[in-house]
């Protein structure tokens, strides 16, 4: 680089990962911004404002989201040498899945002689759990990539970049065994120009950090510890301004279980506080567990602050496999009331199951899908594979026993099959997961859940079929789980993963047109089937008085009856222990009323 002794470039890349065919998956508009994106930015911001560099340096940051903007290393090496200066690349937010594509993206600053440093969960997960660096990550330490495991906060970004700075990049920068705390830290923020590239235009960030659980396939509790870590209610109140300064009021609050934030009042009254009181249309998604309707005021209260959206960790409606997973928490014999207290709130409910626990089998889990269906008034159900991530106790565990692991971390992405099961070949386990999709989002149930929508004064039906025809034809038609979808999807030659050959442009480029015309009219025939319903429905003049099994509220035992307790043991050892305490209770108001 041509010398240039005040400026320090710090250019900060959220991979995404590679489709089948080894091409990155892009979108004109991803569907969910990245946290840790936001938050390294916000600290870079600070760290500029504090002039950690020394006073007259100028820090320049820049971000890319991959998932809704193409990475240029080539050109990013040639501006970055036109400015001169130093620079470090840091990859952050790496998951398993994203690692291939980071090392990918990484190789190419090095071959320049550009720093680069890697963070994320897939580096803090093994860390954390495995005895020895994993091949990949002493790989990518051979490149020289240095690797960042922990959080950056209380300073500990300043300490990469002033090392950076001074040409003194350590190999590894390990800071599992002290999480900091996230209170009064600078603000995730990230620019609105990058922002407009979401679908709904609309950011993310965390109030609070950690897991007090024990799930056997999570990775968060052995990342970001069991101690829950918190912001404040100013903190919240900071980013929603800094935000709406910038026209950006829809949010997705990222912690893992919002009703396990101790502060989760103080939280909600302040949001309501600035809806009510200063009329800011503030709209956000937060991610709950199976039993936050048993605290009190949390619905009402969440839901009067903007929540409109609510994704549930359902994982499963058979208790044994709940337990087999460590999954305590989850009461099968609370989701119908949970999930009928936030209807009665207006607000949209996602739920993620997980398909291949060790007593699933192909048959077991079409047939709870069925339960579900007609049982539990969710509006969407997206589909996980059970998946031994690293920085699990799971992985951890098949790792010591030698069991059998895809050796590829790009298909860690849940909606890959990367084991073996023992009731199901791998060919079962593929088709169930496909068959799962259709069987929830078949044109009955689709019906079924506008209909449940129609009959509620506060339903949305409309909003109900977009997040609908948007969930289920991102599976169909593109192929991806929607959780990494997104609008018009994107797909570069050049940009394939380094282990496959470059296509002829002659190849390439016809194919990928006829691809994509193809998938329009897809989502054209589709979308016209889906709305005819919705119609339909709305015309009803007899909608309001819609009911069926989900959406009838229970009364006394009614619940014995359901399919959902019924076949095993933990369903019919909560029938027993409930029949017993109504046993108890009539006995008790048979006696005399003087018999004490």
């Amino acid at each position: 680089m041509p010398a240039n002794d005040n400026v320090f470039h710090f250019v900060m890349i959220k991979p995404t990962h590679y489709d089948d065919d080894g091409y990155p998956i892009q979108w004109v508009r991803s569907a969910i911004p990245s946290n840790t994106l936001a938050c390294l930015n916000g600290l870079a911001e600070d760290a500029r404002r504090r002039e950690i560099l020394g006073t007259g340096v100028d820090i320049r940051l820049s971000t890319y989201d991959e998932t809704n903007r193409r990475v240029f290393p080539d050109k990013i090496i040639r501006e970055l040498k036109a400015a001169g200066g130093k620079a470090l690349i840091g990859l952050v937010g790496v998951q398993s899945n994203q690692f291939p594509r980071a090392v990918d993206i990484a190789r190419k600053f090095r071959a320049a002689g550009i720093p680069v440093c890697i963070g994320g969960f897939h580096v803090s997960g093994c860390l954390s759990m495995l005895a020895e660096l994993p091949p990949e990550l002493q790989e990518a330490m051979d490149l020289g990539i240095s690797i960042f495991a922990g959080e950056a906060e209380e300073n500990r970004l300043d300490i990469v970049l002033k090392d950076a700075w001074n040409d003194e990049l350590k190999p590894l920068y390990n800071y599992m065994d002290d999480l900091p705390d996230i209170g009064n830290a600078p603000s995730p923020i990230l620019p609105r120009k990058h922002l407009v590239h979401t679908a709904g235009h609309h950011t993310s960030f965390d109030l609070g950090r950690g897991c007090p659980f024990q799930c056997s396939f999570c990775t968060i509790i052995n990342v970001q510890g069991r101690k829950s870590r918190f912001r404040t209610a100013d903190d919240l109140e900071t980013i929603i301004r800094e935000n709406v300064a910038q026209g950006i009021d829809r949010f997705f609050i990222t912690d893992d279980n919002f009703a396990r934030n101790r502060h989760w009042e103080s939280f909600f009254d302040r949001l309501i506080a600035l809806r009510e009181g200063e009329g800011l249309d503030i709209k956000f998604a937060i991610q709950v567990d199976t039993l936050c309707h048993k605290i009190e005021n949390f619905i009402e209260k969440a839901t009067r602050a903007g929540a409109t959206r609510v994704f549930i960790g359902l994982e499963n409606i058979n208790p044994d496999n709940l337990m087999a997973a460590k999954k305590r928490q989850n009461k099968i014999t609370e989701y119908r009331l949970m999930l009928q207290k936030w209807r009665d709130h207006g607000a949209t409910t996602y739920a993620g199951y997980i398909l291949g626990f060790p007593g699933d089998t192909k048959e077991s889990i079409l047939r709870d899908i069925e339960i579900i269906k007609r049982e539990l008034p969710l509006e969407l159900l997206e589909f996980f594979n059970l998946t031994p991530l690293p920085g699990s106790e799971d992985h951890k565990n098949m790792l010591a026993r030698g069991e059998w692991m895809d050796p590829d971390l790009n298909k860690y992405d849940l909606d890959h099959r990367v084991t073996h099961h023992a009731k199901m070949s791998d060919k079962e386990w593929d088709e169930v997961y496909q068959e799962a999709w259709k069987s929830y989002y078949s044109r009955d149930h689709l019906k079924t859940i506008l209909r449940r929508a129609a009959a509620h004064r506060r339903g949305r039906p409309g909003n109900k079929l977009f997040l609908i025809a948007w969930f289920y034809l991102t599976v169909k038609i593109e192929g991806v789980h929607p959780l990494e979808g997104g609008f018009f999807r994107k797909k570069y030659r050049l940009d394939r993963r380094s282990s496959l050959p470059v296509e002829s442009p002659f190849v390439f480029y016809p194919r990928f047109a006829a691809e994509t015309a193809w998938k329009q009219l897809q989502y054209a025939a589709n979308i016209l089937s889906f709305y005819l319903i919705y119609r339909e429905v709305k015309r009803n003049p007899g909608r309001r008085s819609y009911t069926d099994r989900a959406i009838e509220p229970d009364f006394g035992d009614s619940l014995d009856d359901l399919e959902m307790i019924q076949g095993t043991r933990g369903g019919e050892a909560w029938v027993a222990q409930n029949k017993r305490n109504r046993e108890i209770v009539e006995k008790a108001q048979r006696a005399p009323a003087n018999a004490a």
